[in-house]
């Protein structure tokens, strides 16, 4: 009888702590691997087509800034890709909603329509993004990548950069 009794407290105990895992997962903060080279240096710098995902950088994403899509330039984003719901993509955003974009491939500019981002990878020779899907539906983005966790030597927070000459902003509006 002691050992039912044992039995049943460790299930209720693991069952409870499951729960607890899966709502802070689901709410707060989670950790996804980054595979690809799209936002190499920043992830995965020393990448190459065939990176395994236990040699792939791991990042703390919170998710509190989805409560009331509070971002800011810079800010790396992981979101579902719009063609794939299934498939996670990171990148970087470089437009808010409202903001003026003109890429360095194409001689139109393009307003960021509201609830809307551009985002683009750090790496342009390597990178899928705003240049070839257009703006992100914010209601897309998972979370905000905020820390490195793995591998160990490269443990440290995400800064939030925009490199110089990716996107050109307008600074006259056009009505």
């Amino acid at each position: 009888m002691k050992r039912l009794s044992f039995l049943w407290n460790v299930s209720k105990n693991f069952f409870t702590c499951g729960i607890i895992g899966l709502t802070i997962s689901d709410r707060y903060v989670s950790i996804v691997p980054i595979r690809g080279g799209s936002m190499s240096p920043t992830f995965n710098p020393h990448c190459s087509t065939s990176v395994k995902t236990y040699f792939a950088d791991r990042v703390l994403v919170e998710k509190l800034c989805l409560e009331k899509y509070k971002f800011s330039l810079g800010d790396v984003v992981v979101f579902c890709s719009p063609s794939n719901h299934k498939e996670k993509c990171v990148k970087r955003i470089t437009a808010l909603p409202g903001d003026w974009v003109n890429s360095p491939y194409s001689h139109d500019a393009v307003k960021i329509p509201d609830g809307h981002c551009w985002v683009e990878g750090d790496n342009l020779a390597s990178s899928l993004d705003s240049k070839s899907i257009g703006p992100v539906p914010l209601g897309l983005i998972k979370g905000r990548a905020t820390h490195i966790i793995w591998p160990p030597q490269r443990i440290g927070k995400v800064e939030q950069t925009i490199t110089e000459g990716k996107i050109f902003y307008i600074a006259m509006i056009f009505e």
